[in-house]
């Protein structure tokens, strides 16, 4: 039985591994890849493994294994922060985030991409500009806005400045524009109002996009910090974020507790990563090319 060869796709075709240059170079870029990987988890795993020396250790120690796997430590420190509060604050603060980047980015991409309206071009024009202002720029008359209108300690705000995310709208506006338009006439032809398509046809044929933002917004809206201490004020809504950097703030935390709470901070991504990342990267390559 003849053995079955190693078939190659992308630039590298099976062909050009006959050749010398092309096997040192692939080896190369093996070798390269393997030490960015290093680089990139390497601080994570550091900070797992630390999480489980007890001050003593972690003071004294300089090795990177811990003498022992003990999670009572994080059990303990998980109790003493209290997050099991934390953690529904921010899946709530998580939850709509995600429905409002979906809904209020995905009409608006609607809008400029199948219904274009008078003057969608400068609108348009408006969101790609707004891309080039920095988020921290913004975030002082969003913050003094937000408390004019009396939403302050609330997630009201939180929800809403994701539904207003000009990078979700290009992305949106990228993939509505590949739709078959034939379907989207059809619909108008059965009597189906602008709302009723966006709802029924075009977000059903949306789902790679929609997918890939909702995994940013997750993301984003988790590891947000500024906007979620600003609005929330200390309160009993504090999302993770903001609880890890009040628990800093106090005299008597220890270093080690510190790790093991950074850690907390961590597993949801982790674990979204893990769950999504070929979804992710293949639904983001895919729009891309659509665009």
């Amino acid at each position: 039985m003849a053995k079955k060869r190693l078939q190659h796709t992308g630039v590298i075709r099976d062909y050009d591994m006959h050749s010398l240059p092309v096997r040192i170079g692939y080896a190369f870029i093996y070798v390269l890849c393997f030490i960015m990987v290093i680089f990139a988890v390497f601080p994570l795993i550091w900070v797992i493994l630390a999480g489980f020396k007890d001050l003593k250790e972690f003071m004294s120690s300089t090795k990177i294994m811990p003498n022992a796997f003990n999670f009572g430590l994080f059990l303990k420190t998980w109790s003493q922060l209290d997050l099991a509060k934390n953690y529904l604050n921010s899946l709530i603060s998580v939850a709509g985030s995600v429905v409002c980047a979906l809904i209020f980015n995905g009409l608006l991409g609607y809008g400029l991409s199948i219904l274009k309206p008078r003057g969608y071009k400068l609108v348009k024009r408006l969101v790609m500009l707004s891309l080039l202002v920095p988020a921290t720029i913004s975030i002082v008359p969003l913050f003094m806005n937000i408390q004019r209108l009396g939403m302050g300690n609330s997630f009201l705000p939180l929800w809403l400045s994701y539904g207003a995310n000009a990078m979700y709208v290009v992305l949106f506006i990228q993939f509505f524009e590949s739709l078959p338009q034939s379907m989207i006439e059809a619909s108008r032809i059965d009597g189906c109002t602008p709302i009723q398509t966006f709802f029924h046809i075009v977000l059903p044929l949306s789902k790679p996009i929609c997918a890939v933002v909702a995994i940013f917004a997750i993301n984003a809206a988790w590891s947000d910090f500024l906007l979620p201490y600003l609005v929330l004020r200390g309160g009993p809504l504090q999302t993770v974020m903001v609880r890890l950097f009040v628990f800093s703030t106090e005299q008597t935390v220890n270093a080690d507790t510190m790790m093991r709470s950074v850690v907390f901070s961590m597993i949801p991504p982790i674990i979204l990563f893990i769950l999504f990342q070929k979804q992710l990267t293949e639904n983001s390559v895919s729009v891309g090319i659509k665009g």
